[in-house]
């Protein structure tokens, strides 16, 4: 997503399994992987796993963590500001209804809402009920204003100039309505929607309404579009959350301090909180052990990982969850709009190598992705994919592309279409500084290059901005989800979605999946997913790679932070971090 970008939530009988695959364990004093450190129970103890009570830990102090890609838009909720490092960022002071915990559970935000209740089927009713004492930081109460104005600028029709990182379930409402001094929010929904646990969660918070009047009407779309972009290029003084930002150097760190109209349950016990952007990888093992953060999360590599099991007093746990890598072709391309090119760079890929070559060489238990709907461990996966697809059958791609027609099918030639012209070199691209990444389109540049296709390589420093402007012919990149799986769908493929960023249009998979998002009945709903994903993978539109490895590092003194491979990401619960205590 990160590009991270979010999703959803079917009632609550669709929350994922339990999926966290350990693999590898933590340093400790010794250094010695095997003996797990902090993390040492989080494959039995996803959830509590380093946990240290308040009163054991350091009352004050400077804790740093390092995020791997500039903030350029503060707005998340944004298809442009949809990023997972974004995501990780803004919830250190924003709030949300529920959250993704570590065992990949929603479970309710209870720092903001005392209940979520769905109070009747027909017309579907959600009412939340939010806590008295939750305010902005300016004194300013959390209200349903918030819930309204997320609602009309993600609904794709109040706003339809704002570019919503999802509409999915937003364009279900109906109606908002908030009583009890704006505390109580009932939402009624049009038509049923079964991910509802989705909408104002942790992947598309709350941002304050009150600040948004202040940039125009917000019953115009021009107002709603000024408040939506206002809140995507002001560094936010706001905060709804356990902290508020301080200071800000772009690309460089966002410090943070403690909210001091912070209402949770857990209060900080940082003085400061600072969040350091570190775009090259390899720099962050250096600076866990020069002490220079404490905690990083980065996406793991071979030399990567072999680092940190070397860095004395430091702990580390890798997990798999709901991030998945992939290749994604850009069908506004008038030559990658022609279906048996598509298919023919499909077969000739080879996943299993690209897996062996990169993430198969720190965790073995990584293996080709079979699905674009669900992640292994999830209710509902089902290996649907095309024998053919990531098989790296380089025959068979030419017999697609001589059966279509094409000529010059060889390499050094350049491939020729069968109405005369050359397919020209086209361009794929993937974020700097991520050598798991520069590894994958090297390979598939080779692996393609006997068809006559000419790949050119163009890392990017902007996924967000690259992505969400299609400037790219193919690009791999991973979405991060929540366990919100219809949601998940209609984010990314439906023909409407402003985060299909490669333009895919069709209308039966559309169809398919509102089916499923609109049912109550949960078993059924999975199979027309599934459904939708064969048609997807038949008209080779992206293809799945892997479920991809996370891990989190962190020196031995930190507490309560531990891994959460899902759209949440480690500062789930980032009003619990803190130091030890000494002795």
């Amino acid at each position: 997503m990160r590009r991270s970008r979010a999703a959803s939530l079917a009632a609550i009988g669709a929350v994922a399994t339990l999926v966290l695959a350990a693999c590898g364990g933590g340093g400790g004093e010794d250094g010695d992987a095997s003996e797990g450190g902090i993390y040492q129970d989080c494959k039995a103890n996803p959830n509590t796993c380093n946990a240290v009570p308040a009163a054991q830990m350091q009352q004050g102090g400077t804790l740093t963590f390092a995020i791997e890609k500039n903030v350029p838009n503060w707005n998340v909720n944004s298809s442009e500001g949809n990023v997972f490092e974004t995501g990780m960022t803004v919830k250190t002071f924003l709030p949300w209804t529920f959250t993704t915990t570590p065992d990949l559970k929603q479970v309710l935000n209870e720092n903001v809402l005392v209940s979520a209740d769905q109070t009747s089927t027909s017309p579907q009713t959600i009412v939340y009920k939010i806590r008295p004492e939750a305010v902005w930081n300016d004194g300013t109460p959390i209200t349903a204003d918030d819930f309204v104005f997320q609602w009309k600028t993600m609904n794709g029709k109040d706003c339809p100039e704002c570019a919503a990182a999802q509409n999915a379930g937003y364009n279900q409402v109906e109606s908002i309505t908030g009583s009890d001094g704006g505390k109580t929010v009932t939402v009624v929904f049009g038509t049923p929607y079964a991910d509802w646990k989705n909408l104002f969660a942790s992947g598309t918070p709350l941002y304050p309404a009150h600040l948004a009047a202040q940039q125009g009407d917000l019953n115009t779309p021009a107002g709603l579009k000024a408040a939506w972009d206002w809140f995507g290029a002001t560094v936010p003084t706001y905060s709804g959350g356990p902290y508020q930002v301080s200071d800000w150097q772009d690309n460089v760190a966002l410090t943070l301090v403690p909210n001091q109209k912070w209402y949770g349950a857990a209060k900080p016990t940082l003085q400061q909180l600072i969040l350091r952007v570190i775009t090259e990888a390899s720099q962050e093992p250096i600076a866990l052990q020069n002490d220079e953060v404490q905690v990083i999360y980065p996406q793991p590599q071979v030399d990567l990982v072999q680092q940190v099991q070397n860095i004395p007093g430091v702990s580390q746990y890798q997990g798999l969850g709901l991030t998945w890598e992939h290749l994604d072709l850009n069908l506004r391309n008038e030559y990658l709009a022609d279906e048996p090119l598509r298919d023919a760079i499909f077969a000739a890929t080879n996943v299993q190598s690209i897996i062996d070559s990169t993430v198969g060489q720190f965790n073995e238990e990584v293996t080709p992705l079979k699905s674009h709907m669900f992640v292994p461990g999830i209710e509902g996966y089902e290996d649907y994919l095309p024998p053919e697809q990531g098989s790296g059958d380089v025959e068979l791609a030419r017999q697609i592309l001589t059966e279509a027609g094409y000529t010059n099918i060889a390499e050094g030639q350049q491939l020729t279409r069968p109405d005369g012209r050359a397919v020209p070199p086209l361009r794929i691209r993937y974020t700097v500084g991520n050598a798991i990444r520069q590894t994958t389109v090297e390979l598939i540049q080779s692996q393609v290059r006997p068809l006559g296709l000419n790949l050119e390589i163009v890392p990017t420093d902007d996924l967000g901005g690259t992505t969400d402007s299609g400037d790219y012919d193919l690009i791999v990149f991973a979405w991060v989800q929540t366990p919100a799986s219809f949601s998940n769908a209609e984010q990314t493929w439906n023909s409407t979605s402003s985060s299909n960023y490669g333009e895919y249009n069709n209308p039966e998979v559309d169809r398919l999946m509102h089916e499923a998002a609109t049912s109550t009945d949960l078993g059924p709903a999975r199979d027309k997913l599934n459904e939708a994903g064969r048609i997807l993978a038949e008209d080779s539109y992206v293809l799945p790679l892997y479920q991809k490895p996370t891990i989190i590092a962190a020196q031995d003194e930190v507490a309560n932070a531990r891994n959460n491979s899902s759209l949440d990401g480690p500062t789930y619960n980032i009003e619990e971090w803190g130091l030890r205590a000494a002795g």
